[in-house]
């Protein structure tokens, strides 16, 4: 299994647009002791660090086959920049638009794009992350929505992917493990979501060769949330933001309870200080790993 992090970043991205804050100005120039830092990753920053909206490319060696997980806004950016072939199926976590809206690069570029997402109909929206592809891109015959059951494993570019509840209020949101049953290689994706995580997924997502958790935040951004935050550890430290997501310290927590192989915090935003945004655990676009 190979693994391409496309986006790595919130709803905004980092750099952000207009945003000179010290974050997305080391972003968009940074030093030599952060480009090496990078090099050591394989990532390549001598135009500068991004992390675009949150999308992962899942290779299936044994089988040629490809899997996007979430189709942001910078779809094209992110094809062109890393060189990727087209995947052959796609997931969809949930139906913020950060996640979903570059679902219309489908057009003209697939004869038929299949994309999985949950059946379970939301009751703040009324209907399924399925069915709010479905009507949302009712236009484009290109792609063919494809319903699947939370808990319940599926098939699709050779890989057994089950999609895992998490806690992303007000609306429902999955997670994901993604199995290689040839090899038994795993990628766990926690999704957005807060620290509260159902047993049921945190299970599910545990002992994994590579989790990608989300973490947007550090701790003391809490002080300025109307919500603060929530869930703190034995050291009142919160580990979730707000309502939605967790703090980079919840997501440190949350990839110790699952002990994967190895880890990465994704979706963090351009708050974070310049000095503690590009730690080693924290990803940027373009990291590749092989599972």
């Amino acid at each position: 299994m190979e693994v391409t992090l496309l986006g790595t970043g919130d709803t905004t991205g980092t750099p952000t647009v207009g945003c000179d804050c010290d974050t997305c100005e080391r972003a968009r120039d940074p030093d030599d002791r952060l480009r090496d830092a990078l090099a050591a990753r394989g990532v390549d920053a001598s135009d500068g660090v991004e992390r675009s909206r949150f999308s992962v490319y899942v290779e299936n060696e044994a089988t040629g086959e490809t899997l996007l997980v979430d189709v942001g806004p910078d779809f094209r950016h992110q094809f062109l920049r890393e060189g990727v072939a087209l995947p052959d199926a796609a997931v969809v976590t949930h139906v913020h638009f950060d996640h979903l809206d570059g679902l219309g690069n489908a057009y003209r570029l697939f004869d038929d794009l299949p994309v999985y997402a949950a059946d379970e109909t939301d009751p703040v929206t009324g209907e399924s992350v399925a069915g709010g592809i479905r009507s949302r891109y009712d236009y484009l015959d290109t792609v063919s929505v494809h319903p699947q059951t939370p808990y319940e494993p599926f098939e699709v570019a050779g890989f057994e992917v089950t999609l895992v509840p998490v806690a992303h209020p007000p609306l429902l949101c999955y997670g994901l493990r993604i199995e290689e049953p040839g090899t038994g290689a795993v990628l766990a994706i926690s999704g957005d979501t807060c620290y509260d995580v159902p047993d049921r997924s945190r299970e599910l997502l545990s002992g994994a060769d590579l989790a990608l958790v989300e973490g947007l935040i550090h701790a003391e951004a809490c002080d300025h949330h109307p919500k603060g935050g929530a869930h703190h550890d034995e050291n009142g430290v919160p580990r979730t933001f707000g309502t939605k997501h967790m703090t980079l310290e919840g997501a440190r927590d949350f990839a110790t309870g699952i002990a994967p192989d190895d880890y990465r915090i994704v979706h963090t935003a351009h708050f974070v200080p310049a000095e503690r945004a590009f730690a080693d655990d924290i990803a940027v676009d373009g990291e590749r790993f092989s599972l």
